[in-house]
């Protein structure tokens, strides 16, 4: 049964005539993928906005029905232009998205982008009269974005907004859960924003039964969800049980039921997923499911096809820029640094294969000779000043262009690791081999998202984005990571 006594304790159980006047019906409150289309949508109105009005400043670019092709392929190129520079600043992300300073910092980032291509194309193309256009389109666009997103932050952040969860099981995984959808010691979430609102848990063991979790009350027991749902107005049931096989009948039972009447039931895992872009390695149990994808499609072999294609061009091109990158690093190492110009190391590859991948030394000659193999550390003494620059813009790992053409790596993929950590890893953390299923890359989802690794659980974070990775490879994600890559070189953040 349900105990009613905590439902009335409970801090997120108002009054119905509270909830009536305030809560949006379930239609209304948006969802993760929801909010990204929303702030997509908007986004591209302002910018589209702007543009029809600025052009509509001069005389010759004034809208008439025979100007509508060319209407629709300018509205195109300035869309296409947007959304590349959204990927680049992270645009949308819902953690980002949720904090004012964040959002504006990224929104000039993007803007900024826009603007200067739009300059530099329009040099050749617009007479100087017209140019003035450009200004009215920049101030118009960033007034509107800057409004808009307020307006987002203020209103669609609103628990009016938020999808109402319930999460099965409010032990170790559920727990996790609680943490991380909540503000955790005073630090942002990387769920913030994902617009979720903790409502409690149900859990068969009885001494959690009357308890709280994390601020949320433990309702009752599995055979208590089909009521609780529709007492809670549940919209989201999230399954956070690690060994899902050792389900109990009755509780699966009582998700289907949920299910049939419209509730939404998920996993942890795979709202991890949805929300971060990683697999958590610890939560997932046995489910091989959640470690490799096991749907086989028409254009996946095509898409591995056509990636080699591409890794050999890239790394053609890249083989080019590389002369003159060499001189100067070359000069300078001579003046700051003298020693090797390049660095060789053993790194595992893909089938467990170990190969040598070539760096532009980053380090003092011979930084472990009297350590052997560590983890770099902040402020790691033992980078150059030559170094520091070459980490911060990436472009120590541009020799690797040498790796991919022999076909060791991609351009795309996790980063290989080397033996001695392998070996270390691998006995810590849970399914950290899988990685090792695809061609490592000379960046990759965990670099973009996370970083540097310097410790263990650095390890496993950036592990769960690497099995992301091999789960949803496809050129969209492809196209997005090296998005991703080029702001980190442009703003220097690399490590």
């Amino acid at each position: 049964m349900i105990d009613r006594s905590v439902i009335g304790k409970s801090m997120v159980v108002v009054p119905s005539f509270i909830r009536q006047r305030f809560t949006l019906p379930p239609a209304l409150r948006l969802r993760i993928s929801e909010r990204r289309m929303l702030l997509i949508l908007v986004d591209l109105f302002c910018i589209l906005n702007a543009l029809w009005i600025a052009m509509d400043t001069v005389d010759s670019l004034k809208w008439r029905p025979e100007l509508a092709l060319s209407y629709l392929g300018w509205f195109a190129v300035a869309a296409s232009i947007w959304l590349v520079g959204a990927n680049i600043f992270d645009l949308y992300d819902l953690a980002r998205a949720s904090n004012l300073p964040q959002t504006m910092r990224s929104i000039v980032g993007v803007w900024l982008f826009v603007l200067t291509i739009c300059v530099v194309a329009s040099l050749p193309i617009l007479p100087a009269l017209s140019r003035s256009l450009l200004f009215i389109f920049a101030t118009i666009a960033l007034l509107e974005l800057v409004s808009w997103r307020l307006i987002y932050i203020r209103l669609f952040m609103q628990p009016w907004f938020r999808q109402r969860a319930l999460i099965v099981g409010a032990s170790r995984s559920g727990r996790d859960l609680a943490v991380a959808l909540h503000q955790a010691g005073g630090a942002p979430s990387p769920y913030r924003g994902s617009g979720y609102e903790i409502v409690g848990f149900v859990d068969d063991d009885p001494v959690l039964h009357r308890a709280f979790v994390e601020g949320a009350p433990v309702f009752g027991n599995s055979a208590d969800l089909f009521a609780l749902i529709k007492r809670l107005d549940v919209d989201e049931v999230i399954v956070a049980i690690t060994n899902r096989h050792a389900i109990h009948p009755g509780t699966m039972e009582s998700l289907v039921a949920c299910a049939e009447h419209g509730c939404k039931v998920t996993t942890m895992s795979a709202l991890s997923e949805r929300v971060l872009g990683r697999v958590p390695v610890f939560h997932i149990g046995h489910n091989l499911e959640g470690i490799f994808s096991t749907q086989e499609t028409a254009g996946s072999r095509l898409f591995n096809v056509a990636k080699r294609m591409i890794d050999i061009g890239v790394a053609s091109v890249g083989l080019l820029a590389l002369a003159p990158i060499l001189l100067l690093v070359l000069v300078a190492n001579r003046l700051v640094s003298p020693g090797p110009l390049f660095y060789r190391q053993v790194r595992v590859g893909r089938g467990g294969k170990s190969f040598t991948i070539y760096k532009l030394r980053s380090m003092t000659p011979d930084a472990e000779a009297g350590t052997g193999a560590v983890w770099a550390a902040v402020g790691d003494s033992r980078i150059t000043p030559v170094g520091r620059w070459l980490r911060r813009t990436r472009l120590d790992e541009l020799p690797q262009v040498i790796n991919v053409l022999r076909g060791e790596m991609s351009i795309v993929g996790p980063r290989p690791e080397r033996p001695e950590f392998v070996e270390q890893l691998a006995g810590k953390i849970p399914f950290y081999r899988a990685r090792h299923g695809v061609r490592p890359g000379l960046t990759g989802w965990a670099q973009v998202q996370y970083g540097y690794g310097r410790s263990v659980d650095d390890a496993r974070i950036k592990l769960e984005y690497d099995l992301y990775y091999v789960r949803h490879a496809a050129p969209l994600l492809d196209l997005q990571i090296l998005f991703r890559t080029l702001a980190i070189a442009l703003q220097m953040k690399g490590s």
